[in-house]
């Protein structure tokens, strides 16, 4: 007996190659630039770089042993072989990065892996930043090797640490109990009486771990010292949090709980006295009239307009311009989602600047491996210029020149911070500063002659501050360059300066623990205090600007975080307080995390006050080393799924995958093997994959060898036989069912090129065998009414087994090119703004010759509530074989739910009846448009009609439509290819992230029954 399944052939020739290869869509990390690693040896750690300053990479070096020396001394943990680190020189470039899988965000400072215990990360725009990001992902490091090398935990004990134990303790120990910005968020939460328990930092995600974290272990270290960090870690990856805590402790998590809330509100509430957190001048901008995210302004010189960043869109952060009199906003700067060809704007730590006549903006985003400065007309939004610096990969905070002809910025280049002078006319940059000291933060006085800046060169000269390098503010004069230190607050983090016409300088300052804003005049050297706030001016991090003031010095625009909110406020510097403040007054206590003191063993605090005096390794103690591609395994897990459909036209379809797949690598991701083994039921369903993907250039490439077997089953027709028993041959009925198997062997190579985080090329070619099997079950039971038209089948007698004919195998040799866009963001359940689109061409030769074209493109429009969505899709065979029916290709079914909901489950009579023909469904050709109204349902309360912190889900509104067919000569035909259409409501819930569920009700247009019920298993397209 020859069957042919027409179906499933057809979808494993033409997609086969192209699933070895991508994802069908998604965002790149685009490969820019092609690093030159070295690689050297220090006491502890194996260390991987590209930088060509010696005296910089002695330093980080210097720095990591430094971080080891403390850890090692509390955590009585040691390496017993060099752990890796990975150095980009900046930020763009690590956000190429292939040791780490993923896209890496602006806001990512490092990220450390558990398998091999790599710490990746780039150096930062300051020696502080740096230093404090190095000695956080160190301890990710120690927290991975315990868990690896210990009694009875290994990596899945992470799934027993909250995120707040985890990073918590990395804060802590890398910075100390002394942290402004920590204190701040802790005074926000008294202050707002939303101290969260130890049980709500687990489970509600407003409350930041990092910081929330920090302060735990503060006051856990408080009450117990310091030896209690490894125990209580240990014990919690061991048993979770609920159980560690009485363990360790003696007390249980509740009553752990309250006593850190009542910490923090004895030790807060009484700095508290004769303050009130009344911000001066009036609220600006706030989520009435923008978003809860309100940072960097920028006021225009005359005082008219301020451009600033926003999560006003929800999606992405944005730059808006707003009318500083009425707070209107006027237009978007800057989009993500139109502005396809940047892959971030640099939002966290960098503010952008005015042109002196006060209608060109300039700000920084990362683009093609690189910053680029983009220059606008702020009202209209015509971009005018955009271009990289020479040189100087990394910059930020751009100040524009009153004469109008320059911009200084900070620039990193290979790990060594300094200040830089745009050319605008010709792009050409100076170099103004070239030493170990970071500069940041530039801004020019109005005379044009003079800069000011932040720098630690006091801290650097001087010594640290609780374990920390600090920052002051300095002067340079442009024509000798002579720089000139600011030295009031010492000790204090003063940042962000600003100038008025009137020789003043604004400034944040953190000299009480507090954070508020103070002015310093050049003339009588004098400074006032001229806000008192309980919470503090600050943007996300201490580096973000939070304040801009108008040329006049009239308007002060600031950014007051409170709640979960940074506003901006505005007001007028004359009408505000004046306190005038002794230079040398400083005081911590504000800023210390409590309980302030420990009565137990105090490790990490006088480890970092007295981190001045620790030795360092010399660079006699580093040793090169010639880079060799390690591999070691960075995955390990088993794969498995199952899928079933039900049509009483198509019969049932089921398939289970269950396996083990393995990731190995080497440290550098440059090179990835990916292997797969699976099997199910029977020897014939054995299946493996083995995938090699080379990333080191910018075109990355692979191959790909593979044995997959499918399996299809469907029932036979019933048919009366004989059997033959021990007592003779009796009448009996066959129940035979068939079980189909479709064996791909294939070879493949693929390539891909990424032109942005957004649009890439993919390529592939290769051979594919496909071979088929059939086996006949038979299920014999007696036949009570033998020779009848009727059958009744009686006692189960037993099966058999018999091979049946088949098609022969066939083999296809093939090459495709697909350009692929992805500028989307996904919402809860599908994308909800930006598009998608995926261009397609395969060629196949061999047995059967046909060409694929494939065009897919989709549209998300989101609408403040509501989302409306539109796809359109073809694909088609085209040439010689696309339309032969006597090959195992098949037919493009166009019912498909995911294409075309309502029409899965009706039975051929049932669509006869609605005027479709078994023409009208399938094709060798289709066309499919869709539309959706997607309205957020449950989730969070920025996004969704209804508050929910579990159930994640969309209303969705739908109209499908497509047609199928052979040639386009059938549209001329009287059997011409007809529209089939549904409409319809459904649900779409987010199932904790496993996969997205789809009950829907859809209306057939070609169909005389009512609705129907399906679900789907996929996330909305």
């Amino acid at each position: 007996m020859k069957r042919t399944i027409f179906p499933v052939i057809f979808f494993l020739a033409t997609f086969f190659s192209t699933t070895l290869q991508a994802q069908y869509f998604g965002q790149n990390k685009p490969r820019y630039t092609n690093f030159d690693f070295k690689v050297v040896n220090s006491p502890h750690f194996e260390v991987y770089h590209y930088l060509r300053n010696r005296d910089e990479l002695t330093k980080v070096m210097q720095w990591a042993e430094q971080w080891y020396d403390m850890h090692e001394h509390l955590l009585q943990d040691t390496f017993r072989q060099k752990n890796p680190l990975v150095f980009y020189n900046n930020h763009a470039d690590f956000q190429q990065t292939s040791a780490i899988s993923g896209n890496i965000g602006v806001s990512t400072g490092g990220v450390t892996e558990g398998l091999k215990n790599r710490v990746v990360m780039p150096l930062a725009m300051s020696n502080q930043q740096t230093f404090q990001v190095m000695g956080h992902e160190l301890v990710h490091a120690f927290q991975f090797h315990m868990l690896l090398s210990g009694d009875s935990t290994g990596l899945k004990s992470l799934s027993n640490l909250p995120l707040w134990i985890v990073e918590g303790m990395a804060e802590y120990m890398s910075i100390g109990r002394i942290d402004a910005h920590t204190a701040m968020w802790m005074r926000n939460a008294v202050l707002s009486e939303d101290i969260p328990s130890l049980k709500d930092l687990s489970i509600n995600p407003k409350y930041f771990p990092y910081r929330y974290g920090q302060a735990f272990w503060s006051f856990l270290t408080g009450l117990y010292g310091d030896e209690v960090v490894k125990p209580l870690f240990i014990a919690t990856a061991k048993f979770g949090i609920e159980t560690s805590v009485p363990l360790v402790l003696g007390i249980s998590l509740k009553e752990l709980s309250e006593l850190w809330q009542k910490s923090l509100r004895d030790y807060y509430e009484p700095l508290f006295k004769g303050k009130r957190e009344h911000p001066e001048g009036k609220t600006f901008l706030s989520e009435e009239n923008s978003g809860q995210l309100n940072i960097a302004p920028a006021v225009s010189p005359n005082g008219r307009f301020v451009v600033f960043l926003s999560e006003k869109s929800i999606f992405t952060t944005d730059l808006f311009l707003a009318d500083v009199r009425t707070g209107k906003i006027l237009r978007k700067v800057h989009s993500q989602a139109r502005n396809g060809n940047v892959d971030h704007l640099h939002y966290l730590e960098s503010a952008g600047t005015w042109s002196p006549d006060s209608r060109k903006f300039a700000y920084v985003v990362f683009s093609k491996g690189r910053n680029r400065l983009i220059i606008t007309e702020a009202q209209t939004g015509k971009r005018i210029d955009e271009f990289p610096l020479k040189n100087v990969p990394s910059f930020s905070n751009p100040t524009w020149s009153p004469d109008g002809n320059s911009i200084i910025v900070n620039g990193l280049v290979d790990g060594q911070p300094d200040l830089y002078q745009i050319n605008l006319r010709t792009h050409s940059t100076l170099r103004l500063t070239d030493d170990d000291y970071a500069e940041i933060q530039p801004t020019f006085a109005y005379d044009g002659k003079t800069i000011a800046f932040v720098t630690d060169r006091l801290s650097m000269d001087n010594g640290r501050t609780h374990g920390a390098w600090t920052y002051n503010i300095a002067l340079m004069d442009l024509d000798s360059k002579e720089i000139t230190n600011l030295e009031f607050f010492p000790g204090a983090n003063n940042m962000n300066p600003v100038w008025d016409e009137n020789n003043n300088i604004y400034f944040l300052s953190d000299r009480d623990g507090f954070r508020n804003i103070y002015r310093y005049n050049l003339d009588t050297a004098n400074i006032r205090q001229l806000t008192d706030i309980i919470t503090g001016v600050s943007g996300i991090t201490k580096y973000t600007p939070a304040i801009s003031v108008s040329k006049n010095g009239s308007t002060l625009l600031y950014t007051h975080y409170l709640g979960e909110d940074y506003n901006v406020q505005k007001a007028n510097p004359d009408k505000m307080d004046h306190t005038i403040v002794d230079p040398l007054d400083v005081d911590f206590t504000a800023a210390v995390l409590p309980p302030g003191k420990t009565d137990g063993k105090d490790v990490v605090n006088v480890a970092l006050a007295n981190i001045d005096e620790q030795d360092q390794i010399e660079e006699n103690d580093l040793r090169n080393q010639k880079y060799k591609a390690k591999f070691k395994l960075d995955y390990l897990g088993g794969g498995g799924g199952i899928g079933v459909g039900t049509s009483s036209t198509f019969g049932t379809r089921t398939g289970l995958v269950g396996g083990i797949d393995m990731l190995f690598s080497d440290v550098l991701g440059y090179n990835q093997i990916f292997s797969s083994l699976a099997l199910n039921g029977e020897i014939y369903d054995f299946g493996g994959q083995v995938r090699y993907i080379n990333t080191r250039k910018k075109i990355g490439y692979g191959f790909s060898l593979a044995h997959i077997p499918y399996r299809y089953s469907q029932y036979a027709p019933v048919t009366e036989t004989t059997v033959e028993t021990n007592g003779g041959s009796i009448g009996a009925v066959n129940y035979p069912y068939i079980t189909v198997r479709y064996f791909v062997d294939a070879f493949s190579g693929i390539t891909q090129y990424t032109f942005s985080r957004t649009l890439r090329l993919e390529g592939n070619a290769g051979y594919t065998h496909y071979g088929l099997r059939a086996d006949q079950y038979n299920n014999y039971y007696v036949d009570l009414a033998p020779n009848q038209n009727e059958i009744f089948p009686g006692q189960y007698l037993g099966q058999d087994r018999e091979r049946i004919e088949t098609s022969p195998g066939f083999g296809l040799y093939s090459a495709g090119l697909a350009l692929v866009g992805d500028n989307s963001s996904f919402g809860l359940t599908s994308p909800l703004q930006g598009y998608r689109f995926r261009v397609g061409v395969d060629q196949f030769v061999g047995d059967y010759n046909y060409a694929t074209l494939l065009v897919d493109g989709r549209k998300y429009f989101w609408f403040d509530k509501f989302n409306l969505s539109f796809r359109g899709l073809h694909f088609g065979r085209y040439g010689k074989d696309a339309n032969n029916n006597n090959n195992p290709l098949g037919t493009i079914y166009i019912i498909d739910p995911t294409l075309i909901r309502g029409y899965n489950n009706f039975s051929f009579n049932q669509l006869d009846s609605g005027g479709l023909s078994i023409r009208n469904i399938q094709g060798s050709k289709i066309a499919v448009a869709n539309a959706e109204v997607r309205l957020p349902f449950t989730g969070p309360k920025k996004l969704s009609l209804i508050k929910s912190g579990i159930l994640l889900s969309d209303l969705v509104a739908f109209f499908d439509a497509g047609m199928a067919w052979q040639e386009f000569s059938d549209f001329d035909s009287e059997l011409k290819p007809k529209m089939v259409m549904s409409a319809g409501l459904g649900l779409r819930v987010n199932l904790f992230g496993a996969f997205i569920l789809e009950p829907y009700y859809a209306k057939p247009f070609q169909s005389d029954g009512g609705w129907t019920f399906g679900i789907n298993l996929v996330p909305g397209w």
